[in-house]
Order: structure tokens, then C-alpha cells, then sequence
């Protein structure tokens, strides 16, 4: 089964076997000096000051950094499920927060951006998604974060990129906090989170210090020192480690470049045999297409040609699919998925299958630049 969800991602058949010999105490030379070499990589792919490993998934980094930065109101950007989230965790902390609320298919704008500042100016922090995943949006962070710190230098600027670091390059010049989790293009089983800090939030986390397990004060001084303030999720930052030495090996540049490839043929296949992407700015991490038997074609996907792919959810479930493009894909995988998929509008009745998505998929992956 080819499983192309955005998230959990497949785990690397070398990855795997790193994580598999003898487990090795957390509070051991050895375990640090894996530790160790794993955030100096770590470091190089978040393209921060400092980053910080914790056991959790990413909605344990997501409420930290909240709680951890967030000190009079918080402004979440809403346009699906995960920056929903964001506006959650403020209610469970009894943070006060104001909500920009926008389709699951629209980015956040500046514009909207600045004018909630400018009226609210004890706004102290903004969460916001790279790539919101419910529908495959991409926002245009690195502008609103900008834009934020004109109005406001010492604004916190919280962005989840789950679903986008290791996927595309993030402009980090304004990012105080990028949150990223082990299960996307790390290409690691779920449970680790991790969360890239630059100069300025690294003192704010000196100067307002708050919570326990999710004490990122703490964490980043026992990280420093090559260990973790709690027991380590040892397996997967041994695993973490092996899948950034493959990632050095073969550049980001070129990782970037692949994974934009791919969502650019994979999006001109099948706009060819008829499908609309759904979001009207698509994040490269997945391609999401608007499908009102979105259900029905999963269904077949999945008993009749080996591939897993992702649905909607809420008010999208059954109205959209997501296939994911994160991680080091074989590109004969991710061929067979168009392919897959002009099988099955076959099977259903809707066009007459041709062979046309494969040979746009290849004639983009191959023989044009993205």
C-alpha cells in the first residue's frame, strides 16, 4: 500500500532499522552525542538561533509555544482545523485572543492582519499556520510577519509549520517561533515536536517563564547541554537524526526543488483529466482537489490500486481528497498516484481513461523547470 496521507508519512526502510537496535539510556554519553548532532542538523533545516525536541506531537509544540510566549492577547488566523486549534488551546489557557476567521480555501491577508494590530494593540503574539493542512492552503506568512513587525517589533510571531518545514524554504527573518512535527517531511512515526526559536524569543523565554512539561525555559537549557529536561523520546530522535544525515546528503536545495516539482506535476496532471485544486493558494507539502465523490474515489484508491490518500474533514469531509507530497517520495510513486487516480474516475464513469495525468505528470517532472 503506497500511503500518500499528508501526515503520517511512510517511514524510510533505513530509517527504520536505526530505530530498531537496542534501546540506549537518555542520560548516557552516548544518547547525547546523538543528541547533539542531531540539533546542530536540526538547526541548519529550521534556519534558527535554537530549536527544542519534545515527546509529543505537534499540538504539544503548538500549546507551548502559546502558553510560553503569549503574555496579554493573542491573534489567530483561522482557515481550518489547525489554525482553529490555535484559538482552542487560548480558551483551555484562558488566553484572551481575537480570531481572523477565513474559508478553508483562502489565505489570511496582510491587510486584515495589520487593521487587528492597529485596533487591538495589546496584541502580543500571532499564531498562524504555513501551510494550513485542512485543505492544503498556504498563507502568506513571511509577509504578515513583516508586516507585524513594522507595527510592533516585539510582536511573537508563531508559525506552524508542520506541514511545511523540510518542504519548502521558510523566509525565517521575522518568525520568532516555527513549530514542526517528526510525522511529515521528516518521514518519522508520530510523537515528536519540535520548535525552532530565534535570538529575540529565546530571551523572552529568560524573562516570562511558565508551565511545567511544556516549560520551554527549562527545556532549552537542559537541551543545550545535550539532554532533555524529561525522559527523551530516544527512538525517534535516533531516527530524527538518521533522516536529517539523509537530507544533508542530498541538500535542501535540491529537497526543495523536488517537492515543488512534484506538487506542480501532480497538480497540472490532474487539472488535465478534469479535477480543480481546491485551495486558490496551494501550499507545495499536498495537492487538495475539490471532489463532491471524493469518498467513493478514496474507497477505490485504496482496494483496487494500493494507494491511501486523504479526505476532508468537517463541513469538507467527502468533498475534497489530499495527496501528499512531504518527504523523500520515489517519483515513480508518486506518478502511479495520477495514474491511480484517472483509473478510478474510469472506474466511476466520469472520463474515459487515456493515460493523459501520467503523461502530463512526467512531462512536468521531467522535462520542465518548477
Amino acid at each position: 500500500m503506497l500511503l500518500f496521507t499528508p501526515g503520517p508519512t511512510p517511514v524510510l526502510e533505513d530509517i527504520r532499522f536505526a530505530m530498531s537496535q537496542p534501546t540506549i539510556h537518555h542520560r548516557t554519553p552516548e544518547f547525547e552525542a546523538i543528541f547533539a548532532n542531531t540539533r546542530k542538523k536540526l538547526k541548519d533545516i529550521f534556519q534558527m538561533e535554537e530549536v527544542i525536541m519534545i515527546a509529543s506531537s505537534g499540538t504539544g509544540a503548538m500549546e507551548a509555544a502559546v502558553i510560553n510566549f503569549c503574555q496579554t492577547k493573542a491573534l489567530t488566523v483561522n482557515a481550518g482545523k489547525f489554525g482553529e486549534r490555535f484559538g482552542k488551546i487560548c480558551q483551555a489557557q484562558n488566553i484572551p485572543y481575537t480570531e481572523l476567521k477565513y474559508e478553508w480555501n483562502t489565505p489570511a491577508t496582510v491587510e486584515d492582519v495589520v487593521n487587528a494590530l492597529e485596533n487591538e494593540r495589546d496584541i502580543d503574539t500571532i499564531c498562524i499556520q504555513v501551510c494550513e493542512s485542512a485543505g492544503g492552503l498556504r498563507h502568506p506568512v513571511e509577509a504578515i510577519a513583516k508586516a507585524a513587525k513594522a507595527i510592533k517589533n516585539d510582536i511573537v510571531v508563531i508559525a506552524d509549520g508542520i506541514t511545511a518545514v523540510g518542504v519548502e524554504p521558510i523566509d525565517t527573518s521575522n518568525i520568532d517561533v516555527l513549530i514542526s512535527g517528526s510525522q511529515k517531511a521528516f518521514m518519522l512515526p508520530p510523537g515528536l515536536a519540535m520548535l525552532g526559536l530565534n535570538a529575540d524569543a529565546v530571551l523572552k523565554l529568560e524573562s516570562y517563564e511558565k508551565g511545567y512539561y511544556l516549560n520551554l525555559h527549562t527545556e532549552l537549557k537542559k537541551q543545550r547541554n545535550n539532554t532533555t529536561a524529561y525522559t527523551a523520546a530516544t527512538t525517534l530522535v535516533i531516527g530524527l537524526g538518521a533522516m536529517l544525515e539523509k537530507i544533508e546528503k542530498l541538500g535542501k536545495d535540491q529537497l526543495y526543488h523536488d517537492s515543488a516539482k512534484r506538487a506542480e506535476a501532480t497538480k497540472k496532471a490532474l487539472e488535465a483529466i478534469g479535477l480543480s485544486v481546491y485551495p486558490t493558494v496551494p501550499a507545495p507539502s499536498m495537492t487538495t482537489i475539490a471532489f463532491d465523490k471524493a469518498d467513493e474515489l478514496r474507497k477505490i484508491l485504496k482496494t483496487k490500486y494500493t494507494v491511501n490518500i486523504a479526505g476532508g474533514q468537517d463541513h469538507l469531509k467527502g468533498k475534497i481528497f489530499r495527496i501528499n507530497h512531504m518527504g523523500l517520495i520515489e517519483t515513480y510513486e508518486a506518478a502511479w498516484v495520477v495514474n491511480a487516480i484517472e483509473l478510478a474516475l474510469a472506474d466511476m464513469g466520469i472520463r474515459t481513461f487515456d493515460g493523459k495525468a501520467n503523461q502530463i505528470f512526467n512531462d512536468i517532472y521531467f522535462r520542465t523547470n518548477v
